[in-house]
């Protein structure tokens, strides 16, 4: 079995060298260390999403994140997917809490406006992602938290920065979305037709 110590890596190094590791090597087992609840959601949803059965373990502060698959299994996971190729697949990245500058007030007010109103979109839209300040949306008590549980229970899939998470001290306190790192943002925007920055 492989083993990969990712500890004291930044998002996205550990899912980069797993990811690696598997294509490089074509494993079908491997064992990752990280030393972070960020990282460690990180890596088991790409082995997940690359067809592994995973366990983890936490020991002394350490993840053990371990897969195995039985060879030749293709990838079911998130970013791999099979869609209409008509239908527009728009992402929306918001990476702040409020939007424009100037008026906090007004900002969080109009963010607020922008997120109940974007359901207009239709099935057009694919991917919301929270990053930097935008990942304090996602989180207990936020004015937002409903109108985006209510999208995440409708299928939109939403994701939200794990290192900002991590950065902010809100990985606990995160309510909606899946904890993500910079490979499957890099990658949505990737599969995107159109990519929207606010």
């Amino acid at each position: 079995m492989k083993q990969i110590d990712a500890r004291g890596l930044a998002c996205p190094a550990p899912v980069l060298q797993t990811k690696n590791a598997i294509e490089d090597e074509n494993l079908n087992s491997i064992k990752v260390l990280v030393d972070n609840e960020a990282a460690r959601q990180n890596v088991s949803r790409f082995l997940k999403s690359q067809g592994f059965k995973v366990s983890e373990q936490e020991r002394e502060g350490d993840f053990h994140v371990t897969g195995g698959r039985e060879g030749g299994v293709e990838p079911e996971g998130v970013m791999v997917e099979k869609q209409d190729t008509e239908q527009k697949k728009i992402m929306i990245m918001v990476a702040n809490n409020c939007m424009g500058h100037g008026d906090d007030e007004l900002g969080s007010k109009l963010m607020v406006s922008f997120l109940k109103t974007i359901k207009e979109m239709g099935d057009e839209l694919w991917r919301l992602v929270f990053v930097n300040n935008g990942v304090k949306l996602a989180i207990k008590d936020s004015e937002v938290l409903p109108i985006l549980k209510e999208y995440e229970k409708d299928g939109l899939y939403i994701l939200v920065c794990g290192t900002c998470l991590t950065h902010f001290n809100l990985l606990d306190k995160k309510q909606v979305g899946e904890t993500t790192n910079m490979l499957d943002i890099v990658t949505a925007m990737q599969l995107a037709d159109k990519v929207i920055n606010i």
